[in-house]
């Protein structure tokens, strides 16, 4: 049976391994129907939770291009996929193709719903994260909007991006947080040392990794770590697949969620969940990969 793992105390149960969907709608995106191949690859291989967002696109003119892809995809597929969580965020724009910090009320308002109905429009977002904080906006501002989409039918549960414990624990006083998603990879171990790790561990939030394989550019360089290649030798895995079981490792709190653009990749990324590193090989990791 695949592993699993629980959104907070309340939400449903996904494979311990997610499937991020950003490449497919950046500037070098992949044709769409690889894309779309993409996702129903992800699906097949077991995949439950896809992450996503209103600003994964190239500019405010293509905005949520990422959701209405998924949707297309999932319109096509003939299996049931009541059970499929797509997480979506909001909170950035996308002017001139730079990532603008945009968490006005006004704003996130209009974009909960279009990011209703770009997946769909037939039910509720089912998990709907705040994409980072805005400075000129407070958090509590910002999420009083989610639970009002919440009351509302538009959202189900709801997380938080880019957020430190202080920032979290005042999200928690305006609504119940099921997940935290913040850089974390061996080059970006910032949660272990702000507590963000261990915090949602003790209070039953999933955390969610994003660019877990240490982004685009280094993942493609992956074979040149040499514990790396050292450990997928011993274990007959890949190098992506021993840095995303390192991350697994660190708490059973986590999921990742790698991206890809090409089918295969997604197969290898899943293949992780049978990976399992020693205490003594996470140390060797930690050392060999300064953070």
């Amino acid at each position: 049976m695949m592993d699993t793992i629980r959104l907070g105390k309340s939400g449903p149960e996904v494979c311990g391994m997610g499937f991020g969907a950003m490449p497919l709608s950046l500037r070098r995106r992949p044709a769409e129907d690889m894309a779309i191949a993409v996702l129903i690859q992800a699906i097949d291989a077991g995949i439950t939770f896809i992450d996503t967002a209103d600003a994964y696109c190239i500019d405010e003119t293509d905005k949520h291009h990422n959701e209405r892809l998924i949707a297309k995809a999932l319109s096509g597929f003939a299996s049931d996929v009541k059970n499929l969580v797509i997480a979506t965020k909001g909170g950035f724009i996308r002017p001139s193709r730079q990532w603008v910090r945009n968490s006005h009320p006004g704003h996130l308002r209009d974009t909960i719903r279009e990011s209703y109905l770009a997946l769909g429009g037939k039910r509720p977002i089912s998990l709907w994260q705040h994409h980072a904080p805005d400075p000129e906006v407070p958090v509590e501002v910002s999420l009083a909007v989610a639970a009002t989409a919440v009351k509302e039918g538009l959202i189900r549960h709801v997380g938080v991006s880019n957020y430190s414990v202080p920032l979290i624990e005042r999200a928690r006083n305006v609504i119940e947080i099921v997940s935290v998603q913040n850089q974390y990879s061996p080059w970006h171990r910032k949660p272990e040392a702000d507590g963000v790790i261990s915090y949602c561990e003790r209070e039953g939030i999933t955390f969610i990794p994003w660019s877990p394989l240490g982004g685009d550019t280094r993942s493609k360089h992956l074979g040149e770590y040499d514990i790396l290649t050292t450990l997928a030798r011993e274990k007959n895995a890949s190098p992506h697949q021993i840095v995303l079981a390192w991350v697994r490792s660190k708490s059973p709190c986590i999921l990742p969620i790698p991206g890809s653009t090409r089918p295969e990749h997604v197969i290898d990324n899943v293949a992780a969940l049978n990976i399992m590193l020693s205490v003594d090989e996470i140390r060797r990791i930690d050392t060999a990969i300064p953070a």
